[in-house]
């Protein structure tokens, strides 16, 4: 399987540093997720019944009436190649690794693209996959864009996939509005921007008969009772997300000042990560380990991501570390 962000324990373990000392900035998971509300002992003793509040609460909160509710973007990740027969598929390069790992595994043409060459292989793809904005580049695409690519798609019964799973801080950006168009499949996740990661649940948003088809595939109760329930007060939350987008807008600003203060200017930049493209990625990224600051590297190309601090303490923690590394260079 494919490494992510996140293994904490790993990074813990191969450097020797306990666990409470480190700064993880390695997933883009807001650290400053929605508080989890008290959950009634009948959620946690039924099974889950889709007559529940999430799909009307995902249903307002996408503006999208067409949704399924599933097991994180991940399940639809894994499942969805699993719907077509063997076609050319172009993704955006680089990009979310586990798009290209599915459609592979389930015998897809892949054909890796540059951001800047999508209308130059439009009329190669069957299916084309963006992840808007790019993670890790952070680049994004405009409505006028995909819709020119998924009307070109639509003359051959293609897809166009776009994994909206950073989108939540900049929702102008979001399709989920345009909402079930043919040939237009949106992944949204509520593990980044609520940073409900451990929830493991995520929405597609697409035609009935695509959505028919996947429940078909992932079988009855793919979300917990306990995460249906959670994940339903979140989307409801008006008033958590408005400061919350906010928050994440300043704190990404700080780190981006904060990172090219200290040599490292970012390349891209989200409101909830920030990418830097250098040469001496990885050996940063081992330095900042060896401080207790896990990054996420990326090799191709040689890059870093830094997600967001979550309190003053650990932006300390990091400015220190980037300190103590400037200062041993010279």
């Amino acid at each position: 399987m494919l490494k992510h962000g996140g293994r904490l324990l790993e990074a813990a373990q191969q450097y020797q540093i306990p666990l409470p000392e480190w700064l993880d900035l390695s997933t883009g998971i807001n650290p400053n997720g929605y508080p989890i509300p008290a959950i009634p002992d009948a959620v946690w003793q039924r099974l889950p019944e889709e007559q529940d509040e999430l799909i009307a609460s995902a249903q307002e909160y996408y503006q999208c009436q067409s949704i399924l509710a599933v097991a994180g973007s991940q399940a639809a990740i894994q499942s969805l190649p699993l719907l077509r027969s063997p076609a050319t598929v172009g993704i955006v390069t680089p990009s979310y690794a586990e798009h290209a790992y599915a459609w592979t595994k389930a015998g897809h043409t892949i054909l890796p693209i540059a951001s800047n060459e999508i209308d130059q292989y439009i009329n190669q793809l069957d299916t084309l996959i963006l992840v808007n904005p790019n993670n890790p580049t952070a680049c994004t695409f405009t409505q006028q864009q995909c819709q020119a690519w998924l009307e070109n798609l639509n003359q051959r019964q293609g897809w166009l996939i776009i994994d909206e799973a950073f989108i939540d801080c900049t929702p102008e950006l979001s399709l989920s509005k345009l909402a079930p168009l043919k040939g237009l499949i949106i992944l949204r996740s509520v593990g980044k921007f609520f940073g409900l990661a451990g929830l493991r649940a995520g929405f597609v948003l697409a035609e009935a008969t695509v959505l028919n088809s996947l429940n078909e595939l992932l079988g009855p109760w793919a979300l917990s009772n306990p995460s249906r329930f959670v994940c339903a007060r979140a989307l409801q939350d008006k008033v958590w997300q408005t400061q919350t987008r906010q928050h994440t807008q300043q704190k990404s600003q700080r780190l981006n000042a904060l990172l090219s203060k200290y040599q490292l200017e970012p390349t891209g930049s989200t409101q909830l990560f920030q990418w830097v493209q250098t040469e001496q990625a990885e050996q940063r990224h081992q330095q900042l380990a060896n401080l207790a600051v896990f990054t996420r590297l990326f090799k191709r190309p040689n890059s870093l991501r830094f997600g967001l601090p979550g309190n003053e303490p650990e932006w300390q923690h990091l400015e220190s570390a980037l300190q103590q590394i400037v200062i041993a260079e010279l």
